[in-house]
């Protein structure tokens, strides 16, 4: 547990100190004052997590955990649990979705192993951190052990750190694994205490009777480990996965290294929300990349006071999201730190 509970100690909110001086730099870009609206806003934001005035865009990474669920075999899934390995050897092969959307931006992308039940040839853009081949079966008892949960945490913190090393300037979140916005959903449910059947949506694709019989194994999972419920970890631990834990440490090691990671849909927020309830401060540190068009995504974006950069209609995962988002973060590293000043071009300010 030390690993986990010294980066937890680690994590502090940012130095709003820095602000004033921040503003008036963007103040004093050739440009109205606020004309450039949230990419402003996002400017600040990675300034104040690096504390760096005049912060310049560099490299990007996008970590995508994969891992497979035990309560697939709930039947909450329109689509097979082989088909997670499966995705994960396509992203391999460069053929997914957030395969193209990393290279278009210019991102790397590493696929890691949390859990999946396959295993895997090496592959240089593969992590083998596989906890166990898939969680357990929430709707019968906890997904995970406790020491599972802290594993999966460490391995994500693991992640950032050595990002951080390497030169990583933002990182991004992304996840595969099949029946994966279940768990997701009983998550919010329980952190935010909200209804299942308000915010359960038909993930791949399932259908009426799906659905209904899907919010009642959520709501049976939340029953069967009210107990375990008592606090943000073991909350993890019962209702949770290996690769949203996975997401969850990216993120709490990314706050400790005063690295921002963007998060990706509606997955990614769950091990968002995780790490939040673990240490608030984290908050700082995060871009949030766009709405899902999950049902229940934006009651949760409400809850907790977030507006997400984009509303694409999206509702993918793997990291699609958070590559998109990197594109507009990086441009707006490049305004505060390409773009003349009015004192440097002698350009005349506002009158009056």
């Amino acid at each position: 547990m030390n690993t986990l509970k010294q980066t937890l100690e680690s994590i502090h909110p940012v130095t709003r100190s820095l602000a004033p001086a921040i503003q008036a730099h963007l103040d004093d870009l050739t440009k109205p004052q606020g004309s450039l609206g949230r990419l402003e806003e996002m400017a600040m934001r990675y300034a104040l997590a690096t504390a760096t005035v005049k912060p310049k865009p560099g490299k990007c990474r996008v970590y995508c955990f994969a891992g497979d669920h035990g309560v697939a075999d709930e039947g909450v899934s329109a689509f097979p649990k082989a088909v997670t390995p499966q995705m994960v050897l396509n992203m391999l092969a460069g053929g997914a979705a957030v395969n193209v959307f990393t290279r278009h931006v210019g991102a790397e992308l590493k696929v890691v192993d949390m859990g999946v039940d396959a295993d895997f040839a090496d592959d240089p853009n593969l992590l083998k951190r596989k906890v166990a081949r898939g969680t357990a079966n929430m709707a019968i008892g906890p997904a995970m052990t406790h020491a599972q949960t802290v594993q999966a945490l460490e391995t994500g913190i693991a992640l950032a750190t050595r990002a951080a090393g390497e030169g990583i300037r933002l990182l991004g979140t992304g996840e595969m694994g099949i029946a994966n916005t279940t768990p997701a959903t009983a998550l919010f449910a329980a952190y935010l205490g909200l209804a299942p059947a308000s915010i359960t949506g038909r993930g791949t694709g399932v259908n009426d009777a799906q659905l209904k019989h899907k919010i009642s194994v959520i709501e049976k999972s939340l029953a069967i480990n009210q107990t375990a419920l008592a606090d943000p970890l073991s909350t993890l631990a019962a209702l949770g996965g290996f690769e949203i834990a996975g997401i969850a440490g990216l993120i709490l090691g990314g706050a400790a290294n005063r690295l921002p990671v963007v998060v990706d849909g509606f997955i990614s927020t769950a091990g968002a929300l995780a790490a939040i309830k673990l240490n608030p401060a984290v908050s700082d540190y995060l871009f949030f990349s766009h709405l899902s068009e999950e049902a229940g995504h934006r009651a949760v974006m409400n809850a907790i006071g977030i507006q997400p950069i984009l509303d694409l209609h999206m509702r993918l995962g793997e990291g699609t999201g958070s590559a998109l988002a990197m594109s507009l973060i990086q441009a707006a590293l490049k305004m505060g730190s390409e773009m003349a000043t009015f004192s440097s071009a002698h350009v005349s300010g506002k009158e009056g």
